[in-house]
C-alpha cells in the first residue's frame, strides 16, 4: 500500500497595502526629524540664496556644536526617563574652572581642562546618586543642582569673564580648509562624539541596559541589570559630555563666561525632543538629537538670512517642541 504526501507550501504572510508601508517608513527612528530637516533647508534655501553656502553650513555647525554635545548628554538622562536641568550651569562651571585655575592661578592649560572636565563629572555622579539612593526625581535634583553650579560660577569668576586664556584651550575654535570652506576643529570633534556615542547605545551591553532601564527599570532589575550603577554612569558620563562642551564653549567665544549656559539646557532639551526622543524614556537616539539640533540651527541661521527678528525663532521652536511631543504621546497611544 502506498501512501501520496503532499506538500504543503508555506503560506505567504499577507501584501501590506501603500499606506500601511507608508505608516511603517513613518514609524522609523529618526526619518521624521531627518525629513523636517530637509524640508527646512530646502524652503531656506529658496528664500536666500546663501543658506547652502558651504561657508554658511559650517557656521551652522559651528552654532550648535556647543548645544549639541550638550544634548548628547541630555539624550542619555532623557532615555532613562529623566531630564536635566542643571547641563547648562554645569558646564559653565566646567569652562570658568578650567580657564580661571590656568589664567589666576597658574595650573598648566592640560591640568586644569582636566579639572574642569571633572568638576562636571562630579555633578553628574551628584546627580545620578541622589536620583538612585535618594530616590528623588531627577527634575527636582537637577533644579538643585542647577542653582548649586550657577551660584560657584558666579562665586568662584567673582562676576568677571575670564580673559587671557592658554591657547591650547582654545585650540579647538581654530580651522583648517576644506575645498575653500573653514572648519573648526570643534566641529569635527562634535560630529565625533556623535559616532562614539551611536556606537556605544547601539552596540555595546551598556546602551542595551539604559534602553531597558528606560523602558520598565522594575523589569530591568528582574533581568539582572544593576538599575541604580546603569544610572548613576549615565549621569557620570552625561557630565563629562558637558565638560567637553565646556571646552568647546571656551574654544568657541576665546573666553571664560560666567554668564554662559543660561539657557542651554532647554536648547538641549528642545534637540532631543524635536529629534525624535521620547520624554517617557526608552526610545530615541543619538542620530536623532544630532538632526534635532542641527534643525533648531538651521532655522534661526535661515531665519537671520532673511532678515526675520530674533523672537520669532524662540516662537518656531517653541511651536516645534510642542508638535514633537504631540507626536510621541500620539505614537504611544497607538503602541498600546
Amino acid at each position: 500500500m502506498t501512501t501520496t504526501e503532499t506538500t504543503v507550501a508555506p503560506e505567504r504572510p499577507p501584501r501590506r497595502s501603500a499606506a500601511e508601508r507608508l505608516r511603517g517608513a513613518a514609524a522609523a527612528p529618526g526619518l521624521g526629524p531627518f525629513v523636517a530637516l530637509l524640508l527646512t533647508m530646502a524652503f531656506f534655501s529658496l528664500k536666500s540664496d546663501r543658506f547652502l553656502q558651504a561657508q554658511n553650513l559650517s557656521l551652522v555647525m559651528q552654532q550648535v556644536m556647543v548645544v549639541g554635545v550638550l544634548a548628547i548628554g541630555q539624550t542619555f538622562v532623557i532615555l532613562t526617563a529623566g531630564i536635566d536641568l542643571s547641563c547648562g550651569t554645569v558646564m559653565a562651571l566646567g569652562q570658568i574652572v578650567m580657564t580661571k585655575l590656568a589664567v589666576a592661578n597658574g595650573v598648566p592649560a592640560l591640568p586644569a581642562i582636566a579639572l574642569g572636565i571633572l568638576t562636571c563629572i562630579g555633578f553628574g555622579i551628584l546627580n545620578g546618586g541622589l536620583v538612585t539612593a535618594v530616590r528623588l526625581p531627577a527634575f527636582i535634583v537637577t533644579l538643585g543642582t542647577l542653582n548649586i553650579a550657577f551660584a560657584l560660577t558666579h562665586i568662584y569668576s567673582q562676576e568677571q569673564t575670564v580673559t587671557g586664556v592658554p591657547s591650547l584651550q582654545t585650540a579647538l575654535g581654530n580651522t583648517f580648509t576644506i575645498g575653500g570652506t573653514d572648519v573648526t576643529y570643534g566641529s569635527v570633534v562634535t560630529i565625533g562624539l556623535f559616532v562614539l556615542f551611536v556606537y556605544l547605545l547601539s552596540q555595546t551591553a551598556w546602551g542595551k541596559h539604559v534602553y531597558a532601564v528606560g523602558n520598565n527599570p522594575e523589569a530591568a532589575r528582574l533581568t539582572g541589570i544593576a538599575t541604580g550603577r546603569v544610572l548613576i554612569g549615565v549621569y557620570a558620563i552625561a557630565g563629562l559630555v558637558y565638560g567637553i562642551a565646556a571646552l568647546l564653549s571656551v574654544a568657541r567665544t576665546g573666553v571664560g563666561d560666567p554668564q554662559a549656559g543660561q539657557t542651554d539646557n532647554l536648547d538641549s532639551i528642545t534637540a532631543v525632543v524635536i529629534g525624535g526622543t521620547s520624554l517617557f524614556g526608552g526610545r530615541g537616539s543619538v542620530v536623532g538629537t544630532l538632526i534635532g539640533a542641527l534643525i533648531v540651527g538651521v532655522i534661526r541661521n535661515g531665519l537671520q538670512l532673511i532678515g526675520v527678528a530674533s523672537i520669532y525663532q524662540t516662537l518656531i521652536t517653541g511651536i516645534l517642541v510642542i508638535l514633537a511631543v504631540t507626536v510621541d504621546q500620539v505614537s504611544r497611544r497607538r503602541m498600546r
